[in-house]
């Protein structure tokens, strides 16, 4: 155990923030409160010197394995316990023991997409009901050891929600900037519950985001978004969650759905260094999962294959946003996401693909995936519906190991639920109305029944449904 947190302390007192430009190599301290390059721009990530820990995987693997049985709060915590990974190790965490997520096996999943079997990595069982708090501890730790006044995030409801539960544990001022009547009561009823200011903006998530980071140049803000480096570093410990809960075993693919593209560039940071440190000898496949009327990424994929194949074509250096994204799966309804140079780095390393599915597509896998008895938001269900197609193309065999990340839980939006169930379901007609209203067909619907109050009639209704 004194090994492993040495090398901690090692890693720790020589982490940088630099930017991930090569031709730029900017480099700041970790107290240096910044959320792009001050030279070209680009987006930061923290550099770490993993070498000091190299060669002690076993010692690590123990440690990890015996601090899940410790009392201390950052032993309890799913992010903390992996500190050797962390860029700090403060005196005191600011924890809502976040991580220690289930890692699910899902029969019926893996029959809806045509192979042998399939397991559900489900972070919205993290205390606020997403992947967010997993990043949130890291970043909110590091605004306290910063002393900052308010935290501040643009979000289409999760992020808020984690966002605002970890200020109120660190009592600080939190401002959530959401975009108006986009997204689910249930989110921003957590926000509200928390404490937060809530300030609805007349417009998208992309304006949210333009008006923080202009924010950010205030010396008394700290800005949450998956553009902070710190949010990324916690996130990057599913990683190592999820293969510790794999005995090690590294799957051939894991599926992640893409809004701000935060969560793909983490688990591509966490599972590189894993390799790095010898805990493991490669890393799996990675695929980043959007909407198709949200997909400036899957877009963006594309033209980089189309210009590697043309000689003499370099490949895009911008990506093109989608101005009006557009679909029900609020969480990842993103036109610009800030992490996509990251995210696309992972993708690429790992030999993955970003690929778009469906609003029916999303809206089935998501009630398959309710039969399997685990709940998740519209956006997770992205990651089946993935698996299904990519099987189909051939892209995935059926004796693979296959893992799919679920971001957040059921209770994100239960009307989209009901509505599904119901046969209610519509993605409105876009702004300027070229794309038209669309209802969602349900394959899968459980819709209510009404009957009489007697047993007669309920031992025949109960009888039908076997039929």
């Amino acid at each position: 155990m004194e090994k492993t947190v040495s090398a901690s302390q090692k890693i720790g007192a020589q982490a940088r923030q630099r930017c991930i430009n090569q031709s730029c190599g900017g480099a700041y301290e970790l107290t240096d409160r910044l959320y792009v390059c001050s030279r070209c721009g680009g987006p930061l990530e923290i550099e770490a010197p993993l070498g000091a820990a190299r060669g002690d995987a076993a010692a690590l693997r123990e440690a990890w394995r015996l601090r899940g049985a410790s009392p201390d709060p950052k032993d309890r915590s799913g992010v903390w316990r992996y500190r050797e990974f962390l860029p700090f190790d403060p005196a005191v965490a600011v924890t809502l023991f976040e991580g220690n997520t289930p890692l699910y096996d899902a029969p019926r999943c893996a029959e809806y997409c045509g192979i042998d079997a399939l397991r559900l990595k489900h972070q919205g069982c993290n205390p606020t009901g997403s992947f967010k708090d997993t990043g949130m501890t890291v970043a909110v730790t590091h605004a306290a050891m910063l002393g900052v006044q308010t935290t501040i995030c643009a979000s289409t409801g999760n992020t808020a929600a984690s966002l605002a539960a970890y200020s109120a544990r660190a009592r600080f001022a939190c401002a959530i900037l959401v975009p108006y009547g986009q997204i689910s009561s249930a989110k921003l009823a957590q926000s509200m519950d928390y404490g937060a200011s809530i300030l609805e903006v007349e417009g998208n998530f992309d304006d949210c985001m333009r008006l923080v980071q202009e924010l950010g140049d205030d010396p008394s803000i700290y800005v949450a978004n998956s553009i902070n480096p710190f949010r990324i570093e916690g996130q990057k410990t599913v990683a190592i969650e999820l293969t510790e809960q794999c005995a090690w075993r590294v799957p051939d693919h894991v599926m992640v759905p893409g809004g701000n593209l935060g969560n793909s560039s983490a688990l591509g940071k966490g599972f590189g260094e894993l390799r790095e440190l010898g805990l493991i000898d490669r890393i799996p496949k990675l695929y980043v999962i959007q909407a198709e009327g949200s997909a400036p990424f899957v877009r963006m994929f594309a033209d980089l294959k189309a210009a590697a194949a043309r000689p003499g074509r370099r490949p895009p250096e911008t990506m093109v946003t989608e101005r009006h994204p557009r679909t029900l799966a609020t969480a990842i309804k993103i036109g610009a996401p800030v992490s996509w140079k990251k995210s696309l780095r992972a993708v690429l390393e790992s030999g993955g693909k970003v690929i778009a599915v469906t609003e029916q597509e999303i809206a089935d896998a998501k009630a398959v995936i309710g039969r399997e008895g685990i709940g998740c938001e519209p956006a997770s269900a992205t990651t089946v519906a993935g698996i299904r197609r990519l099987v189909a193309e051939n892209e995935i065999r059926r004796d693979e190991n296959v893992i799919a990340v679920l971001t957040g839980h059921l209770l994100k939006d239960p009307e989209y639920v009901s509505n599904y169930h119901r046969g209610t379901l519509t993605l409105p007609a876009d702004h300027d109305g070229i794309r038209k209203e669309e209802r969602i067909e349900g394959a899968f619907q459980n819709r209510p029944e009404r009957v009489s109050a007697s047993k007669p009639a309920i031992l025949k209704r109960l009888e039908s449904r076997k039929a």
